[in-house]
C-alpha cells in the first residue's frame, strides 16, 4: 500500500514539473518573438519605390499610380530635369542637339521650348557669342516639393552654373514634373532671370505651380503673339 501511494506521488510531481516547463517553455517562446518584432519594428526602414523597382516588379502597374510621380521617385526626376537642363545649354550656345521629344509630352511647350533654343542661339550666333563653348554645367537643387491633389505633380527649383571658356554665369530654372501616359515628363520649364527670354515672353517672376498651363489654348495664343513681336 505504502508502495502503491508513493508511485502516485512521484508521478503526480513528474507531471506537475512537465506542466511547468511546458507553461516557462510557452512564455519565454512568447517574449522572444515579442522582442524579435519590436527590435524588427525598430529596424525597419520604408524605402522609396523608383523606376527601377516598378520595372523589376511586374505586380506593380504604372496605369495604377500613373497620377501619383513619387511612385518614380525625386531622384528620377531630379536626373531627368539635370539632363535636360545640360542638354539645354550645350544646345543655346554650343549649337548641340537636343531631343525635347524625350522629356517633354505636351506639343505646345515642346514648340515653345524650340522656339526658345533656336531664338537664343542665332542671337548668341549674330552676336559672334558661340566661340565662347560651354564647358560643363553645375546644378544643384535650390527647392523641391510635391504637390499632392488630383493633379500630384514634382516642383523643381535647381540653380545652375554654366562654365564657359570664359568666364562663368548662373541662373535658376524651375520645373514642373508629372507623370502623362505611362511616363515621367515636364509639364512646365522656367527660367526665372532678369531679361531671359522667358521673362521676356512669359513675363518676370511668375509663379509656376500650374501643371496644366500648356493646356490652356488662350494662353498659349496670348504666348504665340508676343514671341512674334519679339525682335530678331
Amino acid at each position: 500500500m505504502k508502495r502503491a501511494y508513493l508511485l502516485l506521488v512521484i508521478l503526480f510531481t513528474l507531471s506537475a514539473c512537465e506542466q511547468a516547463n511546458t507553461n516557462s517553455s510557452e512564455n519565454n517562446t512568447a517574449v522572444v518573438e515579442e522582442d524579435i518584432n519590436e527590435k524588427d519594428a525598430e529596424n525597419t526602414e520604408v524605402s522609396p519605390i523608383s523606376k527601377e523597382d516598378l520595372s523589376s516588379d511586374p505586380s506593380v502597374s504604372l496605369a495604377e499610380d500613373e497620377s501619383d510621380p513619387s511612385v518614380w521617385g525625386f531622384e528620377t526626376a531630379y536626373k531627368m530635369c539635370t539632363e535636360v537642363l545640360s542638354e539645354y545649354y550645350k544646345a543655346i550656345w554650343n549649337g548641340m542637339d537636343i531631343d525635347l521629344d524625350t522629356y517633354i509630352d505636351n506639343e505646345n511647350l515642346k514648340q515653345y521650348m524650340h522656339t526658345k533654343i533656336t531664338s537664343q542661339y542665332e542671337l548668341f550666333l549674330k552676336n559672334k557669342l558661340t566661340d565662347n563653348l560651354v564647358t560643363g554645367i553645375d546644378i544643384s537643387v535650390n527647392q523641391v516639393e510635391q504637390v499632392g491633389g488630383d493633379k500630384r505633380f514634382f516642383y523643381l527649383k535647381l540653380d545652375a552654373r554654366v562654365e564657359k571658356d570664359v568666364g562663368s554665369y548662373a541662373e535658376a530654372t524651375e520645373f514642373l514634373v508629372q507623370v502623362l501616359n505611362g511616363r515621367l515628363v515636364i509639364v512646365d520649364w522656367y527660367t526665372n532671370r532678369k531679361d531671359s527670354y522667358d521673362a521676356i515672353v512669359r513675363g518676370e517672376n511668375q509663379t509656376i505651380n500650374n501643371p496644366d498651363i500648356w493646356n490652356n489654348s488662350e494662353w498659349v495664343n496670348k504666348l504665340a503673339d508676343r514671341i512674334l513681336v519679339q525682335p530678331q
